[in-house]
């Protein structure tokens, strides 16, 4: 059963338990994911900070990159519920959210909610791009909100819930690229790359009988524990203004770094911040570090703000792309 609202925050005795806990935690999270996913390990980085986060997750990657064995894993190892959803175009509102059916019986006649697949934590949206607008905005409410309604009712989700949305970058053909609002709610964009050749070697030889179950050591509830102990990694004024700097520095009217003026039509937006801010602290609390330092920040930068500037034309034709912008302007400002 999916974990329900959220409850209350740690008291000292959660702390000192779950902190104890998590100094081996990233040792046992790459020991046992590994026995069911080769290599891949910046990807599994970034997703178990966006877990620590409870922030949403767009992985983009060719179709074979084992996307959705990962989050069904990552959903085995915290015992948490997991639904995929297949995006078409043909795709509804009501396919995700869910819907209401007429009971009709002897006794009564009465409307019943039936729920949908976004009643879960960890949900995976497969080829999000390939589904419509309007269903694309029904899931919107569900990722900003944490609700659905349904015929004028308003349904509140379970407790953790996490969107991780894929698409294809190859196909465009019949495909409705995400609008920047969307694209704003995750937290993290991760580019999933093809394998080493060693690594493809490894997978060449597997089959889907080998395949084995992995032991959870935190289960939901000790992964609310965690996430509010993400909110108590101290950070300093000093970091928290350097990262505002960051941002606004993605923006043409306030940067100083003249390719951002020239090659990018919009920067990102106040929620980068926030999101850099909370990554960074993610980052910190695994690393072991006692407060959040710029090399946290940078760690995490890529993935929040790739999604968030858009390259104009002239960019586009001169192969500027996000990543190179954001390598170009973390080296004007560490």
């Amino acid at each position: 059963m999916a974990f329900m609202p959220e409850g209350p925050k740690n008291n000292s005795a959660d702390f000192e338990e779950i902190n104890a806990r998590l100094r081996e935690f990233p040792v046992q999270f790459r020991t046992e994911i590994h026995r069911v996913i080769v290599g891949q390990e910046e990807v599994l980085d970034q997703l178990l900070i966006a877990l620590l986060c409870n922030g949403h997750v767009l992985l983009t990657g060719v179709p074979g990159l084992a996307k959705t064995l990962l989050i069904k894993t990552l959903a085995n190892l915290f015992r948490l519920d997991f639904n995929r959803i297949q995006c078409t175009p043909d795709l509804m509102p009501s396919d995700i959210s869910g819907v209401e059916i007429l009971d009709d019986n002897e006794q009564e006649r009465r409307f019943r909610f039936i729920e949908g697949p976004v009643f879960t934590n960890l949900l995976l949206a497969d080829e999000i791009n390939r589904t419509s607008p309007r269903t694309q905005a029904a899931l919107l409410q569900a990722m900003q909100e944490k609700q659905v309604t349904v015929a004028g009712k308003t349904y509140q989700l379970t407790h953790p819930f996490i969107v991780f949305a894929t698409q294809n970058p190859i196909d465009s053909e019949g495909t409705y690229p995400l609008p920047e609002a969307q694209l704003d709610r995750f937290l993290f964009n991760v580019e999933v790359e093809y394998p080493s050749a060693k690594e493809e070697a490894e997978i060449a030889v597997q089959s889907q009988s080998q395949f084995q179950e992995v032991d959870a050591f935190f289960d939901g509830s000790d992964l609310m524990k965690i996430q509010h102990l993400v909110d108590e990694v101290p950070i300093a004024p000093h970091v928290i203004d350097w990262i505002v700097q960051l941002v606004r520095a993605t923006r043409p009217k306030d940067s100083s770094v003249e390719p951002i003026k020239k090659y990018v039509e919009w920067g990102a937006g106040v929620r980068a911040s926030q999101n850099l801010v909370r990554a960074a602290r993610a980052h910190a609390l695994l690393q072991g570090d006692p407060l959040v330092g710029k090399k946290n920040v940078c760690y995490v930068a890529p993935s929040v703000l790739r999604h968030r500037i858009i390259v104009n034309f002239i960019g586009e034709s001169e192969q500027w792309t996000p990543i190179r912008l954001i390598e170009l302007l973390l080296e004007n400002h560490t």
